[in-house]
């Protein structure tokens, strides 16, 4: 749900604040976790290990000098054993990230499943972005590229989601793909507002919580 109230440290009068829940969704060894790392962090691992169940981080954007979204990330393990546990995750959300992995075609397929599946189950004012990760890896090869980048983007827009190619490894569209999620969301609902001190929220269930 989206909710309203700075964030911690803030201050000012006359800026906009909204917060909401972002949940990411794909295949095991896609990119999730690493396009989140990269996001909140600026990192990459290349020896990331696989998530177990989610994990929790936080990071906020400034759209411009008055409006800042701040986004709840929940970002999800891609094992078929955790994939009962994503309604868990995605209900309420209001934005997702569906990774796949363009060096896999297979990946897109499982993409195109939970997609169907948020439109299917979650908000219906969801917001969802298609990531194709792993675009470092075609720039050096492009022998290595399974899904076009055409094929995607036709998808894309017959689904109505907004898409990406990714590379959470040089950072290319990473921050790019998070700013178009927040410019699609419903700020107008939330006015100008005092920003003010408060408490920072931790987790509601299993997760590792990290600030941005």
């Amino acid at each position: 749900m989206a909710t309203r109230g700075p964030p911690p440290g803030a201050r000012g009068m006359g800026n906009r604040f909204a917060q909401f829940k972002l949940v990411l969704l794909g295949e095991s060894a896609v990119g999730k976790s690493s396009i989140v790392l990269r996001f909140v962090k600026d990192q990459f691992d290349s020896y990331r290990e696989s998530t177990i169940g989610a994990a929790f981080l936080t990071q906020t954007i400034s759209l411009d000098e008055n409006t800042t979204v701040k986004f709840e990330i929940w970002d999800t393990a891609g094992q078929e054993r955790y994939k009962s546990l994503a309604p868990m995750y995605y209900r309420n959300a209001n934005c997702a990230v569906v990774v796949y992995d363009i060096t896999q075609a297979a990946s897109l397929d499982k993409a195109k499943a939970w997609v169907k599946e948020l439109q299917r189950q979650a908000n219906e004012n969801i917001i969802i972005a298609l990531a194709g990760n792993k675009l470092d890896l075609v720039t050096e090869q492009p022998d290595k590229r399974a899904i076009s980048t055409a094929d995607a983007e036709a998808y894309a827009k017959e689904a109505g989601l907004l898409f990406f190619e990714t590379s959470a490894k040089t950072a290319e569209n990473v921050r790019e793909l998070f700013t178009a999620i927040a410019k699609k969301l419903p700020l107008d609902q939330f006015g100008s507002v005092p920003v003010v001190l408060s408490e920072e929220r931790g987790p509601s269930a299993l997760g590792l919580a990290v600030a941005a």
